[in-house]
């Protein structure tokens, strides 16, 4: 099929790739390729930017070349693409990789024209003998994915990349479609301009992703809230970044003595435990992968579920790019990072001995990190400003919209502090001007006699970490900068000297405790897609992704991903051409997976009954007596009450509902065990206390307003009631 034909690009994505519509901009997109124009694709990931040229590549007669800068995310896209066909040679990557038979044997399929999709690294590209093999080809287009590690603005530059177009013109001109996650307007340009495509039509989708979740909390304990929330969420795909190799191996070292199956993942590893590492994280033998910040893992595997910050990164392009591999298929993503300044002093101390102007934009960068850590703000709203795009409403779901912070009128500190600044003369770091106001005589204020100045503890009815606090927000409103030169020292900017002539209103941010939010206040995702409707059936699927995944040596999202087999849960198809139904089956995945998925849900229906919507019969209704008896049964195993819930297909506060009409209907219900792992000692004496002496009705409101919102959740509270109650009413 050739580019003049006119064809139906719905019936092709129908039929290679199983959906029925096209994602945002990926229309234009492609026919913009089609039509033999360079292209310049910004879009978020999980925002489909491989369909971009994988559709195209189909249609277009000969091999469209895709320079990929990693070998591991290679191998993904060729497995992901031939899952989708019933020929292996469709798609072929060529790297370090490859024995020489195992080389000969994709050249032979690429002249032949088997093959559409040719992976190559930005290494093996600059070859003598592979620019030799490419020049007797006919190429379709050139793909240049993962574009920003071209520009040395980006947070990922990669020398080879910025040789690409002098190679393109040696082996033969084609359209180029250059394709980015992040990319400031800066470094968008600096593509353009290196791979000389300046008038390439330039499609830019929202980087707004309303699926993820964003968190920042305080770094105290970070390697227990780490277990406890991996503990809290079984079963989860997740990735940790660290910012050194040792934290790296000790943090997966801890968690697995904790029972979390984790590996860690740097660049200090030898590259066949690394990608034996990554490989397990794919086929999921492992549910947690430990990595270093540095080191970008291109994992392409769609049901990563949280995404953690151990260390805060060093650009916010970086974290941008690092949460972006929560949740790609539109499910559950969550972003949480742990922040604390020390981590940004430390990132400071590596940029000395630089050159003055690396260091320059090294600390733009960290200063962007650090408005964003501890700004007040939405979060979605500040990342999609730092790419230039305009947010207008806030995203009510992140951390500083869900748990606003207080914030209070700053603008006498802000004064005093830039009055002492200027007073100690601009020559000292942030933690001697924080000693200073706050009136600790430390050695180095008593040997500069700066205890004998007039503003010397002026501030002392704050401590050093509020001065440190309302030294960094001044930092981040440019009234003061750090001093480049001479490391480290505050100066005063024009903005600042401004400031002190005539001061205005400044909001300061009150530093808070991050506590957990209420998973009740957390949006899954945009399309309210929460998990499939036969949970059991889910199960079963996902168990038999596994089984086929290990059979045919691919990742099991490249057999079916999460939201298909959510799909098959709720449709039960029973043969090939309901299968097709499916969103994300097409025709190749349903002939090279389907018989055995059909099969296992034909045997469900039968067994448990089951009228499916095809037969235009409403699903029978759930006994509740049998929910009632398997809840009770499960709670005399101990089994956790989310495991219960997730059984069920219930919710939460569901199942609280349950467990109540349980209690009230007479039963003793022993729940110790789970309020334990939920609730210390003091906490559940305080609430039982409540209800044995204070409370005059059972109302979960009053008990709350009593008790402090700040202190408990509903759902603690509702269980203490249940204990409560079960143990003096029954």
């Amino acid at each position: 099929m050739n580019a003049g034909t006119d064809i139906s690009l719905s019936e092709v994505l129908k039929r290679h790739f199983g959906f029925t519509s096209f994602k945002g901009n990926q229309e234009l997109i492609i026919r913009n390729v089609l039509a033999d124009r360079d292209t310049f694709v910004l879009m978020p990931t999980g925002g489909g930017k491989s369909l971009c040229y994988q559709l195209p590549s189909l249609i277009l007669e000969g091999t469209a070349i895709v320079i990929s800068p990693l070998i591991a995310l290679m191998k993904n896209q060729v497995d992901a693409m031939r899952s989708f066909s019933e020929d292996d040679g469709i798609a072929h990557f060529l790297n370090s990789s490859l024995t020489k038979s195992q080389i000969n044997k994709v050249k032979t399929d690429v002249i032949d024209g088997h093959t559409r999709l040719l992976y190559v690294a930005p290494e093996s590209l600059t070859k003598e003998e592979n620019i030799n093999f490419l020049k007797q080809i006919k190429i379709s287009f050139y793909a240049v994915d993962e574009a920003h590690c071209i520009s040395e603005w980006g947070h990922d530059f990669r020398p080879e990349y910025r040789r690409i177009r002098p190679i393109i013109n040696k082996i033969g001109k084609a359209p180029i479609i250059a394709l980015t996650a992040t990319a400031t307007p800066k470094v968008q340009h600096d593509i353009q301009k290196n791979l000389e495509m300046l008038d390439a039509n330039v499609f830019k989708s929202s980087f707004r992703r309303n699926n993820l979740y964003y968190e920042i909390r305080p770094k105290k304990d970070v390697t227990k809230e780490i277990i406890r929330y991996i503990k809290n969420n079984p079963g989860k795909s997740g990735i940790i970044y660290c910012l050194s190799r040792k934290k790296v191996e000790e943090l997966a070292e801890t968690l697995k003595v904790n029972g979390i199956q984790a590996l860690p993942y740097h660049a200090g590893m030898d590259a066949a435990t690394r990608s034996e590492n990554q490989d397990k994280f794919l086929m999921e033998d492992v549910e947690v992968i430990v990595a270093t910040i540095a080191f970008g893992m291109g994992i392409d595997k769609p049901d990563v579920r949280f995404v953690m910050h151990y260390d805060i990164p060093k650009s916010l392009e970086g974290y941008y790019q690092e949460t972006g591999r929560a949740g790609r298929d539109g499910g559950e993503g969550r972003c949480i990072a742990f922040y604390s300044y020390k981590d940004i002093q430390k990132l400071e101390k590596f940029m000395q001995g630089k050159p003055i102007a690396e260091q320059e934009i090294g600390r733009q960068l960290l200063l962007e990190t650090v408005a964003y850590a501890e700004s007040s703000v939405c979060r979605p709203k500040q990342l999609l400003a730092y790419f230039g795009e305009e947010m207008t409403v806030n995203c009510n779901n992140c951390d500083n919209c869900l748990q606003p912070k207080k914030q209070f009128e700053g603008k006498e500190y802000v004064s005093l502090l830039i009055q002492a600044i200027i007073q100690i003369k601009e020559k000292f770091k942030a933690d001697h001007v924080a000693n200073f106001l706050s009136g600790i005589k430390t050695a180095a204020i008593k040997s500069y006699k700066h205890h004998e100045l007039e503003l010397y503890g002026k501030g002392s009815d704050k401590d050093i970490k509020f001065w440190n606090a309302v030294v960094r927000q001044a930092l981040i409103a440019r009234f003061l900068s750090k001093d480049i030169e001479n490391y480290g020292l505050l100066k005063v900017t024009d903005a600042g000297h401004n400031f002190l002539k005539n001061p205005k209103s400044f909001m300061l941010a009150e530093d808070h405790e991050y506590t957990d939010v209420d998973d009740d206040d957390i949006i899954v995702n945009a399309q309210g897609r929460g998990g499939a409707a036969d949970e059991n059936l889910f199960a079963m699927l996902k168990d038999l992704r596994k089984k086929m995944s290990k059979l045919k040596n691919v990742p099991p999202f490249v057999v079916f991903q999460d939201p298909s087999l959510e799909d098959m849960a709720t449709q039960y198809p029973v043969n090939n051409e309901e299968l097709q139904n499916i969103s994300g089956v097409g025709a190749g995945k349903a002939m090279r997976y389907g018989k055995e998925f059909t099969d296992l849900i034909k045997r469900y229906v039968e067994e448990n009954d089951i009228m499916r919507p095809q037969d235009m019969v409403v699903k029978s209704v759930v006994n509740k007596s049998g929910i009632k008896v398997f809840i009770i049964q499960s709670i005399d195993r101990m089994m956790p009450f989310e495991d219960i819930a997730s059984a069920k297909g219930l919710d939460m506060s569901d199942l609280l509902d349950e467990v109540e009409a349980i209690v009230n209907s007479g039963t003793k219900l022993n729940i110790d065990y789970y309020i334990d792992q939920v609730l210390d000692e003091d906490h559940q004496e305080e609430i039982y206390e409540y209800f044995m002496k204070e409370a005059e009705t059972e109302s979960i409101d009053e008990a709350l307003e009593e008790l402090g919102e700040d202190e408990y959740s509903i759902e603690e509270i509702r269980l203490m009631r249940i204990k409560f109650l079960s143990e003096l009413g029954n």
